[in-house]
């Protein structure tokens, strides 16, 4: 488990977690970070996906407002500034998902790797790995409770491998009507399934957030480890 540095399509560099399995060849999988940064909630799925088999990694999409970013939800001030930094971020969600594209291309070529890789993402992640779905050449990508995607999912067109989204029915982020139009546009579309997880609020599967549902944590991580195998093998 190391921090290590990945070259943009710039000339540029910014860090990521890697965290390696024990097997000589395995698939990979870009861990996609929510809104307080490269933290030890993202660092600790890294080690459970290489626990689990995969060669894991998590970027840092913040380090061009601000590098090496990790905050944690347990504060006013630490939420004031992930929230500052997700804001910061929107204008440049393009670049983002040119990082993610830049992290699965490394991966690919990446010692241990089977050049198999998929995303999976958490909050801001979660919405980035429905953007990984439509623009990047991800194997599989898989997103925790998304939001604002109601307003591209005009993109969808564009998914040419599996998306799994899960949903939570009680999202203050990503209200009723939102959840309609994202049901009503990707439920006919064969690439995508889509899970709603009744009564539980967004970031139900964060380890120790005040959201935290065990049980629906239990049933979106089983139902994403089957998806991921299915499509990394």
């Amino acid at each position: 488990m190391s921090d290590i540095t990945i070259d943009t399509v710039d000339g540029e560099k910014y860090s990521a977690y890697l965290a390696t399995p024990e097997a000589a060849s395995a698939p990979g999988i870009v861990v996609i970070q929510e809104i307080f940064g490269v933290n030890q909630v993202m660092r600790d799925l890294c080690d459970t996906f290489a626990a689990e088999g995969y060669l894991a990694i998590c970027p840092d999409l913040f380090w061009r407002i601000e590098p090496d970013v990790q905050l944690t939800d347990q504060s006013q001030e630490d939420w004031d500034r992930a929230f500052a930094l997700m804001n910061a971020f929107l204008p440049d969600f393009e670049k983002g998902v040119g990082d993610i594209q830049a992290t699965i291309t490394h991966l690919r070529g990446a010692e241990g790797c089977n050049a198999k890789v998929g995303t999976v993402g958490y909050c801001l992640g979660g919405s980035l790995a429905y953007a990984a779905a439509c623009f990047t050449d991800a194997d599989v990508s898989v997103g925790y409770y998304p939001v604002q995607i109601e307003k591209s999912l005009d993109q969808a067109a564009n998914i040419s491998h599996p998306l799994m989204l899960h949903i939570a029915e009680a999202d203050g982020f990503c209200p009723p009507e939102a959840q309609a139009q994202i049901k009503d546009a990707l439920g006919a579309n064969d690439q995508v399934t889509l899970h709603t997880y009744p009564g539980v609020d967004h970031a139900f599967a964060r380890i120790g957030g005040s959201n935290y549902d065990a049980e629906a944590a239990a049933r979106a991580n089983q139902r994403s480890q089957a998806f991921l195998s299915a499509a990394l093998g």
